[in-house]
């Protein structure tokens, strides 16, 4: 590990997944920075339960908190879907130049299903997305019949399916800010209008998405 801090003298390091060093390589990177004082930037990503690790001491709180200067939460992508058509231009434009081709565009179509895909994988997910349907569309405009998402069942917590009673009052409120209109959230919940009608009455949800007292 000393020899990174050494390359990137007066640099940046990147730790990612900074949760999964085992408790010798910790004590390793806790001495680097203590003792040491590398002429580095190191940013550390971390899986949001590394609080709870530090609490049940399976993560050193002396090295948590010399790492925590500066603490930059990166919400999920479902939760900032104006960054979906940046991002996917963004991988579009360099698809487009890995193959010396003119970019392709998404169209309203498109753009409207990548904003309604609830997205467990987030960016690495997007990325995937959008260049499969770069690499199989046969024109340079990709509408939502291009998009292939993946078949794999998403985490309880990042799908909009209503499962658990506690969380189901937020996951309809949430559909509805995603798509605009109580008939864009049924679709998203996959229900009928109906139902979603006698879930709002269930859960107290007003006609504009707000919790009602």
């Amino acid at each position: 590990m000393e020899r990174y801090f050494k390359k990137a003298d007066g640099g940046t390091i990147i730790i990612k997944n900074v949760q999964l060093l085992n408790f010798e390589k910790q004590s390793v990177l806790l001495h680097i920075l203590e003792n040491e004082h590398p002429n580095v930037r190191v940013i550390c990503t971390a899986d949001p339960d590394l609080r709870r690790m530090v609490s049940e001491k399976t993560f050193r709180p002396n090295l948590f908190y010399t790492l925590r200067q500066v603490g930059v939460t990166v919400p999920p992508l479902r939760e900032v879907t104006e960054d979906i058509v940046p991002l996917s231009d963004y991988f579009l434009t360099r698809f487009a130049h890995s193959r010396e081709q003119h970019r392709k565009k998404l169209d309203a179509s498109a753009v409207k299903a990548l904003k309604l895909h609830p997205w467990p994988g987030n960016v690495r997910e997007l990325k995937d997305t959008v260049l499969y349907a770069a690499f199989h569309s046969k024109t340079d405009v990709i509408s939502a019949a291009d998009l292939n998402f993946s078949q794999s069942e998403p985490d309880a917590d990042d799908s909009f399916t209503l499962r658990k009673p506690q969380k189901d009052k937020e996951k309809i409120i949430e559909a509805y800010r995603r798509s605009g209109s109580w008939t864009g959230a049924a679709k998203l919940l996959g229900i009928s209008e109906r139902a979603l009608i006698e879930q709002r009455k269930k859960h107290c949800i007003g006609k504009k998405g707000e919790p009602e007292v």
